[in-house]
């Protein structure tokens, strides 16, 4: 377990071997990987913060508009972390990274056309999920990356719950109060995932590098 330390000035460089040759992790890795975190625990405290305010106070005004501003949060944090995350398929990341943007400028889109909260617009128009959900779409592809490679537990249920509570919502076939207890148990497993990374190893997040300049020289030669 290693502490979560936001200085990497004085870090040295170290060579690894990895599956197509040595590699160099460097203090730009590190940072790298910092800041994936960072964003990743942005997500964990918005969605947590979100969850906390409607059970407290309900689905009232006020609340929906704080809900709005957390979940700006949470695309933010979940850009942050698609921008520095390490993954060998450039494909996959993409696609992640696609599915981000059209979810994000569907809910600008969203926010513009009604002068209601987003996150009422969106409970009372789910329609909305077809856009907006790509987001979560996201999150989960990163959800489902965490769950193959290190094969967490919480990530495999944010795997499963996470489209699960879209989908119900969507078709309206889960009730509200079986949504909002599904919403709660993912802000629960997300806090855990969020803590957990953040005491992992770092190499663990950066992989094998030796295995990404492979594939970038695959990528040439085709």
């Amino acid at each position: 377990m290693e502490a979560p330390n936001l200085d990497h000035s004085n870090f040295q460089p170290m060579t690894y071997q990895g599956q197509f040759g040595e590699f160099t992790i460097t203090s730009g890795d590190r940072q790298e990987v910092t800041i994936y975190r960072l964003g990743l625990g942005l997500v964990a405290v918005s969605l947590g913060l979100g969850i906390s305010l409607m059970l407290w106070q309900g689905a009232t005004a006020s609340v929906m508009t704080t809900l709005t501003l957390l979940y700006l949060l949470l695309i933010a944090g979940l850009g942050i972390s698609l921008w520095t995350i390490h993954i060998y398929l450039r494909p996959l990341h993409l696609t992640l990274q696609i599915f981000w943007g059209i979810g994000t400028i569907s809910s600008l889109i969203a926010m513009a056309l009604y002068s209601d909260p987003l996150m009422l617009t969106l409970y009372q128009t789910p329609q909305w999920i077809l856009g907006i959900g790509l987001v979560f779409a996201a999150l989960t592809g990163i959800f489902f990356k965490e769950a193959f490679c290190f094969n967490r537990l919480e990530t495999k249920g944010l795997t499963l719950l996470t489209p699960l509570i879209l989908l119900g919502h969507l078709t309206g076939l889960m009730p509200p109060q079986a949504n909002l207890i599904c919403i709660s148990l993912a802000a629960g497993l997300m806090a855990i995932f969020a803590l957990r990374k953040a005491f992992q190893s770092r190499p663990d997040d950066i992989g094998d590098k030796s295995v990404f300049e492979y594939l970038k020289q695959q990528r040439f030669k085709t």
